[in-house]
């Protein structure tokens, strides 16, 4: 087992690549690893790596990630990428749905979520195309900037083919995926960005999970080491950890 157990005012970066390069170096190739993961999301490429490697190092064993609190959005992806996701009453997964920023022009910066930015737009444009003439509409399409909207676009394109290809790799090899992928990135089917997938909602969507009982010794296991690591780094820390290496560093 490896564990990347990441505070709330951190995400996951490119810089993750040291540390869970620091994990998986002792790994014999071909070994059954399980991720413990715990993670808002962040970057979607740094995420991507880091299933990546894991993935490269268990070859032909088996992948699992294990979810004993959250795994959101970019943390979700990660969990695309395993053969299984063990899950329980606490655990969740979240919408896939790229945040991106964008400077305002007066030295601050802008967070938006791809896909609401994508629907406004489109709201605003059917709007005055169905009358010219509507001045709120047009004041409100003039404030889109076209290059943030490309760079949306392509965001979402890249996000969707990720998350296929990751499933493809582990749970769905062989299988559709386009349907559990749209899903996931369904904002209209989740009311926002942090939304809870339980355990039961992951496996209606298609997703491979393992449910485990809060009371059955293994969970109550993994449940005692996520709390521990948890308690033991503030909200700006993350923390790599395997039964040979912990470390925790600045994630802001």
């Amino acid at each position: 087992m490896i564990c990347y157990v990441a505070g709330e005012r951190t995400a996951i970066d490119r810089d993750d690549v040291l540390g869970f390069a620091e994990l998986l170096c002792r790994i014999e190739p071909g070994t059954n690893i399980d991720v413990l993961l715990h993670s808002a999301g962040g970057d979607i490429d740094a995420a991507e790596k880091l299933i990546s490697m894991a993935r490269e190092t268990a070859k032909n064993g088996s992948l699992r990630v294990i979810v004993p609190h959250y795994a959101k959005s970019a943390a979700t992806l990660m969990a695309l990428g395993a053969d299984k996701i063990v899950m329980s009453d606490s655990s969740e997964l979240g919408p896939i749905d790229p945040q991106l920023r964008f400077s305002d022009g007066q030295g601050s910066w802008l967070q938006y979520s791809a896909f609401s930015y994508v629907k406004a737009y489109r709201r605003f444009k059917n709007e005055l195309n169905t009358d010219p003439d509507d001045p709120s509409a047009r004041i409100m399409l003039n404030k889109f900037r076209p290059i943030e909207l490309v760079e949306i676009e392509r965001a979402l394109d890249g996000t969707r083919h990720l998350a296929e290809r990751l499933l493809h790799t582990g749970m769905m090899a062989g299988k559709p995926v386009t349907a559990p992928v749209a899903k996931l990135m369904d904002i209209d089917a989740w009311d926002t960005h942090g939304q809870v997938i339980s355990a039961e909602a992951a496996k209606s969507i298609g997703l491979t999970v393992t449910e485990l009982r809060p009371e059955d010794h293994i969970w109550r296991m993994y449940w005692k080491l996520y709390c521990m690591q948890r308690l033991a780094i503030t909200d700006d820390k993350k923390l790599f950890e395997s039964d040979f290496v912990s470390q925790s560093i600045n994630g802001v």
